[in-house]
């Protein structure tokens, strides 16, 4: 009897969450949907009421205005570059600064790693203007002297969009935590035969972390790819402008071409989707793994 009462309750529970998810599915998917909806109808009925869920003319004319006008293939172009350069050097960076943190003995070690830590509570906005002098005064680019002055620096290249992504502080908290599961006899027996520091990270720990560096290429080409505000800051040619900046291109200052702006907002986050698809298992097991879910 007792049995039967825990099944029921664990069926209703089951239910309840099932319910509950489902709820929140359509609640936050919706305006992707009506988005994605409202990419494929025709001038003639995105605005018509009461408003259709199904299209009754598909089309795909919005796209194709989207893609071939306005420069928007050059903005995707741009957010494509900076976002798998950014990544790939959050990979290098990363992976090797974690597995030093975990793995190394050195000086200070816990007091340094603290101390990066402690860089994330520092709000972006905060960093922003001496990042933008930074990147501004770099020597010998851009017109500058030795001393970064009298040209325009990195400003308006795809250094200068690059250099803040390079390397982030929750990438290298990602892969310290994924390197310090493994037993220290792994590395231990590698020195004992004789191995370098640099070939036990290359041999051993690199292959061994693809799962917590797939869920670090999720990560840092999201933040890449999402960015605003620091392409906002850092560009005024409209070439080199990102697809985040691009969208405005689409809008005017009383009303918005909506049908190829919703196209254009769709092709936007297809990347990122691609990109998580991709790397969905890994992402799970690193999350499961490095205790960050």
């Amino acid at each position: 009897m007792t049995s039967t009462k825990g099944g029921l309750r664990m069926k209703r529970n089951k239910l309840r969450t099932i319910l509950l998810l489902s709820l929140a599915a359509i609640i936050f998917g919706s305006p992707f949907f009506w988005m994605v909806i409202s990419s494929l109808k025709p001038n003639a009925e995105l605005f018509t009421w009461p408003p259709t869920f199904i299209p009754k003319t598909i089309t795909l004319e919005h796209y194709q205005s989207a893609l071939t006008s306005r420069g928007f293939s050059n903005y995707f172009m741009n957010s494509a570059i900076v976002s798998l350069v950014s990544m790939t050097f959050n990979l290098v960076f990363c992976s090797l600064a974690g597995y030093a943190f975990a793995r190394l003995d050195f000086p200070m070690k816990n007091v340094l790693f603290i101390l990066l830590l402690s860089t994330m509570m520092i709000p972006v906005q905060v960093t922003l203007v001496p990042t933008f002098l930074m990147v501004k005064s770099f020597p010998l680019v851009g017109g500058n002297d030795i001393l970064g002055r009298g040209g325009t620096g990195l400003l308006n290249t795809y250094a200068g969009l690059v250099i803040p992504h390079i390397m982030t502080v929750f990438g290298v908290f990602i892969m310290r935590q994924f390197y310090m599961q493994f037993p220290k006899e792994l590395s231990e027996a590698a020195r004992i035969d004789g191995a370098s520091e640099l070939k036990i990270f290359r041999k051993i720990f690199l292959p061994l972390g693809k799962p917590a560096m797939s869920a670090l290429a999720i990560f840092t080409f999201t933040q890449a790819w999402d960015d605003f505000l620091w392409p906002l800051v850092v560009t005024s040619d409209r070439s080199m402008r990102t697809l985040q900046l691009g969208l405005e291109v689409f809008k005017n200052r009383y009303t918005a071409d909506w049908g190829p702006l919703m196209a254009a907002t769709t092709i936007s986050i297809a990347p990122v989707i691609v990109v998580f698809l991709v790397f969905q298992r890994y992402f799970t097991d690193t999350a499961l793994s490095s205790g960050i879910k």
